[in-house]
């Protein structure tokens, strides 16, 4: 993180397939647009490892192709080096927010600020809810959710 001189965020859910890479790929493509990209060290992750190596859902990659954005990401679970390593980590709900609290606590000295992504959120929506077992259009909510918060989250930290 401060070697890099970069700052550094890393987006997390439960399984790195739904809406962590979603808000990742939105995050990439604003800071990509705002010409500020290589200032930034962008991933997502998972609490568990289910679907470690997997592709994002078919649904979240057609809601993003939709909206012009690409992303190859593969998920992945949070390692311990991540809490050392990324300035902010932004989940999407509190069971995540518990799990990496917990995580966090059983490394020494954590610097990664460990928030609700929707806590950017202008609309107040804080939780931002797995659309798993849902339908195209609960996907949909989930990027504009995404598109709210990362907005907000990076024009705080421009």
């Amino acid at each position: 993180m401060a070697a890099t001189g970069k700052k550094s965020v890393l987006f997390i859910c439960l399984g790195n397939i739904c809406r962590s890479p979603i808000a990742e790929a939105v995050f990439r493509k604003m800071a990509t647009d705002s010409g500020v990209v290589d200032k930034w060290v962008i991933d997502s992750g998972a609490t568990s490892d289910w679907n470690l190596g997997s592709s994002p859902d078919d649904r979240g990659l057609a809601c993003l192709k939709k909206h012009g954005i690409e992303t190859s990401h593969r998920a992945r679970q949070v390692t311990n080096d991540d809490f050392m390593s990324f300035e902010y980590i932004l989940c999407m709900d509190e069971s995540n927010l518990s799990e990496l609290n917990r995580r966090a606590n059983l490394v020494k000295n954590v610097p990664a600020k460990i928030e609700l992504l929707g806590a950017y959120d202008p609309n107040k929506q804080r939780i931002i809810k797995d659309p798993y077992y849902g339908k195209d259009e609960d996907f949909e909510k989930v990027y504009e959710q995404c598109v709210r918060c990362c907005k907000a989250f990076l024009e705080n930290n421009s």
